[in-house]
């Protein structure tokens, strides 16, 4: 009798706590597809009969945007391709049969880019300099390229909300500019429309959603290797304000969808020299802060 009572205490909590994981991971799947179907409807990312060119490193936002995207393909109510594609820089010890093997036990369409991109970065940047942006213009240049080749109609990156926000403070601490990474733009050769569908989605939710995929992550030996990126401040930046402010980066967020060109110092946004009083009291005004 002790021993049947010892077996069912233990055994209770286990199923318990597996019940309560798979309750935590079925509301997480929901968020995210439900934050990456919002902005894809937002922003008007993707429609009937598009062939969407899905750009996967390996890294965990970019498993997260193909599974994500593989389950509205599969309930949404338009039909869209979807084709995976990553491009092998040729980096040392990088795991070529990760991805393939993976691909193909999804049953998705893919098709791995040969190009030794690692090579010019290496021999073009000096030692101990950042190598993201000659990387991300190489990167890009390939990627544009093979998505004409293979007719796709959109290129959908992993971007998530953290990498907007990190790329907004850059701009404003370094790049003296109030600009980020657009959820939806025409690309750099003026011929392809890129998206960001998980614009809305969170990074320590995908972290989470990695785990509990297990996605076989490929870790970056290029610019993902350095310790001096300015990008990596700004996410300690962000994510200190997080703990110590809680609300404080989803205002951010929120901000950079609700921005008064008159309140702004841009000429080019706002004819401030035909401003005048017009006699008619203005909401707007002067104030300089909202409540």
């Amino acid at each position: 009798m002790d021993n049947n009572v010892t077996i069912s205490t233990i055994a209770m909590p286990q199923s318990l706590k597996q019940r309560k994981q798979g309750f935590e991971s079925n509301k997480l799947a929901k968020r995210l597809r439900r934050l990456t179907g919002q902005a894809i409807a937002d922003f008007d990312m993707i429609h009937a009969g598009d062939k969407v060119m899905v750009c996967l490193s390996g890294g965990k936002d970019s498993y997260a945007l193909l599974d994500i995207l593989l389950h509205l393909k599969a309930h949404a109510p338009i039909e869209f391709d979807l084709i995976a594609v990553n491009l092998d820089q040729k980096q040392p010890n990088f795991p070529e049969h990760i991805l393939p093997e993976y691909l193909t036990q999804l049953g998705v369409p893919f098709h791995i880019e040969n190009q030794d991109t690692y090579s010019i970065v290496k021999r073009v940047i000096p030692e101990g300099k950042t190598m993201c942006s000659l990387c991300s213009r190489l990167r890009r240049g390939v990627l544009y390229r093979v998505a004409g080749e293979l007719g796709a109609t959109k290129i959908a990156l992993g971007h998530h909300r953290d990498d907007i926000l990190e790329t907004f403070l850059l701009n404003l601490f370094y790049g003296g500019k109030l600009k980020t990474m657009p959820p939806k733009l025409v690309s750099d050769d003026g011929k392809h429309v890129v998206i960001r569908p998980l614009a809305y989605c969170e990074e320590k939710d995908l972290e989470e959603w990695a785990e509990v995929k297990q996605f076989p992550i490929i870790p970056c030996t290029l610019c993902g290797s350095q310790d001096n990126l300015k990008r990596g401040e700004a996410k300690a930046l962000l994510r200190e304000w997080e703990k110590k402010f809680p609300g404080r980066v989803e205002t951010m967020m929120t901000a950079m969808q609700n921005i008064k060109p008159s309140h702004m110092l841009d000429q080019q946004l706002f004819d401030f020299k035909a401003v005048a009083a017009t006699g008619v009291a203005d909401p707007d005004g002067d104030r300089a802060f909202d409540a």
